[in-house]
């Protein structure tokens, strides 16, 4: 696939260390972590090590500083890999948990956490959603009450990835029951062994098996105030923002997972024959997996084109939620076909399209449902 024109020689090079990096140490190794429901942190902080962890981040906190685009490449080759639950456990962490802290944290919170994040050696996750506050933050029930100079969170958050593994927690809470939750809402730092703080549950899902997925608890959390992220009652905007960066990020893990499908089915189809000839042959495969490239090199080339935008400062909302929207729902029509190419062997535990086809179905789930995203387009059309 031709490069986009964009792209500069320290972007290439990122690419092709991620590639290396993928091949001779995630690819090898994968299928165990994918049994055991983790990725080890060795990876991780091998991973930050090679400086993946930071690519956005400042200098003096061992950043990279590069931009978007780089953020789009490490999203689309870490989706290339094959396993969703790798890719998903990095990119929580580098792109939907620890830029809300890059983004609103204090002078004294970046210096005190933003080095080890970077180096893998502390790995964050994001509670936000709940029972009843998916795609719909403002349904976010958990409370914050102030009691002297701490704050005493109670609830529960669910469906968080690196819940159970993770080092720091970047919590949402109500913080003003009488106010608009788009106005009463704050973000708090907790770490890991806060009393109070637990594991409910980790949760068993039908792909992305090796990341860590969980429910949390908060009861009596004793928080000290200089804990808050940012501003008291503004964290709802700060998750809104966010979204943007999050929801591009997924859509370009998708496209990753998605080329990946085409990569082996092209491999499998010209080699696997069939009544006197191979499957490339026939006209209506070549055709539909013609058609299906295509469409992903499309959507491809709008989400390096949003993340150019999304670095100039262009309100990019319209065009991420399409993105989202497209990748979503593109990336389980490749996977289909992918699989309906493979035949048989496709539907085998232990191929690497059976796992892909689990991995890709929540693609369209979460981070904003395909419907939420539709209707956040048609509001700006």
């Amino acid at each position: 696939m031709a490069d986009f024109p964009f792209l500069t020689d320290e972007h290439r090079i990122f690419r092709d260390q991620l590639r290396r990096f993928i091949t001779e140490e995630v690819r090898p190794q994968a299928d165990a972590w994918e049994r055991a429901g983790h990725v080890p942190r060795d990876t991780l902080r091998r991973m930050g090590e090679l400086g993946f962890l930071g690519i956005r981040y400042a200098q003096e906190h061992g950043g990279a500083e590069m931009d978007m685009l780089a953020t789009a490449i490490l999203a689309e080759e870490l989706g290339r890999s094959g396993y969703g639950g790798f890719a998903i456990t990095v990119l929580v962490h580098t792109d939907m948990a620890s830029p809300h802290l890059a983004n609103a944290g204090s002078p004294e919170q970046l210096a005190r956490y933003m080095p080890d994040i970077i180096a893998g050696r502390s790995i964050t996750a994001v509670a936000v959603t709940e029972p009843d506050a998916g795609s719909d933050v403002a349904g976010i029930r958990t409370r914050a009450r102030l009691d002297g100079n701490h704050w005493v969170l109670n609830g529960r958050k669910l469906y968080i990835t690196n819940g159970v593994l993770g080092d720091l927690y970047f919590v949402a809470a109500r913080t003003d029951m009488q106010a608009k939750p788009s106005r009463g809402t704050t973000i708090f730092i907790v770490e890991k062994g806060t009393p109070g703080f637990s594991v409910a549950q980790q949760l068993d899902k039908s792909g992305w098996r090796s990341s860590d997925t969980a429910e949390l608890v908060l009861d009596e959390v004793r928080i000290p105030a200089d804990q808050v992220l940012g501003e008291v009652d503004g964290g709802f905007y700060a998750i809104m923002q966010n979204f943007q960066n999050e929801r591009l990020v997924l859509g370009a893990q998708a496209m990753g997972e998605a080329q990946r499908a085409l990569d082996i089915t092209l491999d499998y189809v010209k080699d696997r024959k069939a009544f006197g000839a191979t499957l490339w042959d026939k006209q209506a495969i070549r055709q539909r997996l013609a058609q299906r490239w295509a469409e992903v090199a499309a959507t491809r080339a709008l989400i390096w084109q949003t993340a150019v935008a999304m670095d100039q400062g262009t309100d990019c909302v319209r065009e991420v939620s399409a993105i989202k929207a497209l990748c979503g729902e593109l990336v389980n029509k490749v996977m289909y076909d992918c699989q309906q190419f493979h035949g048989g062997f496709g539907y085998m535990h232990g191929t690497e399209i059976e796992r892909m086809v689990r991995d890709a179905r929540v693609q369209a789930i979460g981070g904003g449902a395909t419907e939420v995203m539709l209707e956040e387009i048609a509001k700006r059309l």
